[in-house]
């Protein structure tokens, strides 16, 4: 028996390959995250992401309406708005950008997915995630009334008619004060997706410069996880599952596939990957010179997602992919 032709036999066509294929990805497991600022008429270039745009309410239904008729069920959405302080009070205003926002989505297009990212980070005036003291330059933030604004702007969002939450700040406990605080205020079914093991990644850059949250002073590993620790990424989610989230994501996502694999193997829930601004900048600047092949190496990185067990992947490539998945 040539147990080499056995192994190479399904490989030989197109369509060989396509039936054994153990991995897809669809359009259904797609999220595409978007920008909306208060502070800029029509859609802005983001410098350091090719593509990506912060985006005016008008433009936001436009992008949004785009990427809903190319197959995407699902956005998420990051606020920007014209003024911050030190009490994140635009966070939660009724009449925030991001409340706005939902509001004007939910009314032009009823079927799309709405998630908002739920931080304080871009309207804090320095930048942090929480009700911050700095003492030499190095940032202090109080976990518990960071919470108590979280919460409030969860129920904003749920109020304005967003679908899904997403608490990005990696407060403790914040999971459980934003399950209450919407039961309480009759959002018992608005759903949550934690992220639950957020790293302190070199990855992010571009993503600041696009939602305009970057601290101002020191950097949030007091608060984010140390990107050695796997054990603690665990424990965290195991903790954010206990307290109501229903989707929990590890972010950023391809150096965390370990990770990855080991919340869907471990907890068994629906379970999100962040393919972050950095990974995409990189690709990016790559395939505009030439090196690599942005079509294949992106398909090749959303197998990779749905490989390592991911349900759900938020990506700024998310339109691009349900077109060329058609």
């Amino acid at each position: 028996m040539n147990i080499t032709h056995r192994l190479r036999r399904l490989r030989a066509t197109p369509q060989l390959r396509a039936l054994v294929r153990e991995t897809a990805v669809t359009v259904d497991d797609l999220i595409l995250p978007l920008f909306v600022s208060d502070k800029v008429t029509g859609r802005v270039a983001v410098a350091s992401m090719p593509g990506v745009f912060q985006l005016d309410l008008d433009e936001l239904v436009a992008e949004a309406r785009a990427a809903h008729a190319a197959g995407v069920r699902a956005v998420l959405l990051f606020g920007i708005p014209a003024q911050k302080d030190e009490h994140a009070t635009q966070a939660y205003a009724e009449n925030g950008i991001t409340q706005r926002a939902i509001r004007r989505l939910k009314a032009e297009l009823p079927a799309l997915i709405v998630i908002t990212d739920v931080c304080l980070c871009e309207y804090m005036s320095h930048g942090h995630c929480g009700i911050t003291e700095f003492h030499d330059g190095v940032p202090h933030v109080h976990n518990d009334p960071s919470v108590e604004l979280l919460a409030a702007t969860a129920v904003s969002h749920a109020r304005a008619g967003a679908d899904i939450l997403a608490p990005s700040d990696m407060m403790d406990g914040r999971i459980g004060a934003m399950r209450t605080a919407l039961d309480e205020a009759g959002f018992a079914n608005t759903a949550i997706m934690s992220y639950a093991a957020k790293f302190a990644s070199a990855f992010y850059g571009p993503f600041r410069d696009a939602a305009e949250s970057a601290p101002m002073s020191g950097d949030r590993r007091t608060y984010q996880m140390d990107a050695a620790n796997a054990g603690e990424a665990l424990r965290e989610v195991e903790r954010d599952i206990a307290e109501g989230a229903d989707i929990v994501m590890v972010k950023p996502g391809l150096p965390y596939l370990d990770l990855v694999w080991r919340v869907k193997e471990r907890f068994g829930v629906p379970t999100a990957v962040y393919n972050v601004s950095g990974e995409y900048a990189m690709l990016k600047a790559a395939a505009e010179r030439g090196w690599l092949d942005e079509r294949n190496c992106v398909l090749e990185q959303m197998l990779a997602f749905k490989r390592a067990g991911a349900d759900l992947i938020i990506t700024y490539w998310a339109r691009q992919v349900a077109e060329w998945l058609r």
